[in-house]
């Protein structure tokens, strides 16, 4: 199954509120991950783990959204970051 059928069928079988609810749950994981292996209390697959969950809901709220607009809004920040790291 492609992603994005797999996505549309994460929509269908839960809907979209339930989605962006799940996205902010794996973003908190990811953060709690995060500040729990800077301190020593978690390994590095810990994190990895919750990485890809958050890697998974972006990919749904970029199809959601409009992936093209969302790599657009990307190419933006990029050239952005590219500039504050060529200012002294």
């Amino acid at each position: 199954m492609q992603m994005e059928q797999i996505y549309r069928a994460a929509i269908d079988k839960w809907g979209k509120d339930a989605q962006y609810d799940q996205a902010v749950e794996e973003c908190a994981e990811l953060i709690t991950a995060l500040k729990h292996y800077r301190r020593g209390k978690v390994d590095k697959q810990a994190v990895i783990a919750e990485l890809a969950d958050v890697s998974l809901m972006l990919g749904q709220l970029s199809w959601m959204f409009g992936a093209e607009q969302v790599e657009t809004a990307v190419k933006t920040k990029l050239e952005k970051l590219d500039t504050l790291l060529k200012t002294p």
